[in-house]
């Protein structure tokens, strides 16, 4: 019995996924560059080229926009952390996962978002696929950070959820911002010194 083949996509369905790629291409830029209250649907549909109408078709708010954005984010921080060596110590894999965050935002590519938006928070909370990573994301996070507190290697008196959400805070960290602006560390040393206030603190050793 033969299988079938997946069905080839057809051109527009291409074009389609291509222009959606780029429009999540400008999104994700506009958020790191300006921020969700500063970014404006007009600006994304200039950046790609198309119509504002067109823009509408595929993402019917500024706040979808965001919403997909963030999806994209965490579906590339979970395939980040599917792949780290299983091998490794616990608080090595929580120390990699923050250097791939700093990465991501020392590149422009991680959106800026509000911490208040009801409208955006909705948003978020009606996609299914950014529950299901966040949840996914927290969840190995957590086993990680409750190995490393068992290991003596991160201070067990803190609640683990705090220091999940220190951890999730690195990626919109202003601290990369103000040194790169100095422009006296590289992308590398910025990451490993914000790294080493993270997990090392400012109490000298």
């Amino acid at each position: 019995m033969h299988s079938l083949a997946p069905a080839k996509p057809s051109f527009k369905e291409q074009m389609l996924a291509a222009r959606e790629e780029a429009i999540m291409e400008s999104v994700n830029r506009l958020l790191a560059e300006k921020g969700f209250d500063a970014m404006t649907v007009d600006e994304v549909a200039a950046s790609v080229g198309i119509a504002k109408a067109s823009l509408y078709k595929h993402f019917p708010s500024k706040e979808d926009l965001a919403a997909a954005a963030m999806v994209r984010v965490m579906r590339r921080a979970r395939d980040f952390l599917a792949n780290i060596e299983p091998a490794l110590p616990p608080l090595d894999k929580l120390k990699a996962t923050v250097r791939w965050m700093l990465s991501v935002q020392l590149a422009g590519q991680m959106p800026s978002l509000p911490t208040q938006n009801s409208s955006l928070r909705a948003a978020l909370a009606g996609s299914r696929e950014y529950i299901d990573a966040l949840l996914d994301i927290s969840d190995r996070l957590g086993g990680w950070i409750e190995a490393a507190q068992a290991g003596g290697h991160v201070n067990a008196g803190l609640p683990p959820i705090a220091v999940l959400y220190t951890l999730y805070a690195r990626a919109c960290d202003p601290v990369l911002e103000f040194l790169k602006a100095g422009g006296q560390h590289s992308d590398e040393q910025i990451t490993e010194l914000v790294l080493a206030t993270c997990f090392e603190g400012l109490k000298a050793r």
